[in-house]
């Protein structure tokens, strides 16, 4: 659901060694994270305006199976590659899938609600990101807050779907606990040395983020248009 697909040791890793990949500037790396997210983004963008047709007639159990399998094998691909050409390889298999949940969402709400969520997500994006640069250190120590807000939430949602509950308070808190996520994120990218395979694994973080954060707001504002 979040960032924490890849282990603790895994990012932890990313801050003392390379894994044999050539160093780059700082400039470069951070250029590297925006792009791909950029790239991310547009591909979802591309896949809910041309393959809606075609994703809404995939048997739903079948389009939840694949959207596993792949978003899992892509985040494993990613994550413990040590080639930027391989993990940008698993970033595509989780963003594929991704594009496909997303379609599916949005076909339920106005092309104004979509435009809402969308810019919002922008914006909340860029600032937690200018938040996370300059109060560094008080993003980087809400990594256990957040795990435990993830998990509740997860939970919540569980209850939710099995009691048939509607309620847009938890939506409201996922969408604060997934802003805050972008900005720590980026923080932690920040700490590991500076490859294009790091910043690959650290977009990917990022982009779960705001995929996240955009399903959040999407029906926070579907709400409040019914």
């Amino acid at each position: 659901m979040a960032s924490g697909l890849s282990s603790l040791s895994d990012k932890q890793a990313r801050m003392f060694q390379t894994s044999g990949d050539r160093m780059v500037s700082r400039r470069a790396y951070n250029f590297t994270i925006g792009a791909v997210i950029l790239y991310g983004v547009i591909i979802n963008v591309l896949t809910c305006w041309y393959l809606a047709p075609a994703i809404m007639a995939i048997n739903p159990i079948a389009l939840l199976i694949g959207y596993f399998v792949l978003v899992f094998a892509g985040s494993y691909i990613t994550y413990r590659s040590n080639s930027p050409a391989i993990s940008f390889l698993g970033y595509n298999l989780v963003c594929l899938p991704l594009g496909a949940v997303i379609t599916v969402c949005v076909q339920g709400y106005s092309t104004t609600v979509v435009a809402q969520a969308f810019m919002l997500t922008a914006v909340i994006t860029g600032v937690m990101m200018l938040a996370a640069t300059a109060f560094p250190g008080t993003f980087a120590g809400m990594g256990r807050m957040l795990f435990i807000g993830l998990i509740g939430i997860i939970i919540a949602n569980i209850v939710c779907m099995i009691f048939a509950i509607k309620t847009t308070i938890i939506s409201w808190i996922a969408a604060v606990l997934f802003s805050l996520y972008i900005g720590y994120d980026w923080v932690r990218a920040q700490q590991y040395v500076p490859t294009l395979d790091h910043a690959v694994d650290s977009a990917l973080d990022i982009y779960i983020d705001i995929v996240n954060l955009f399903l959040q707001l999407l029906a926070i504002f579907g709400r409040n248009d019914d």
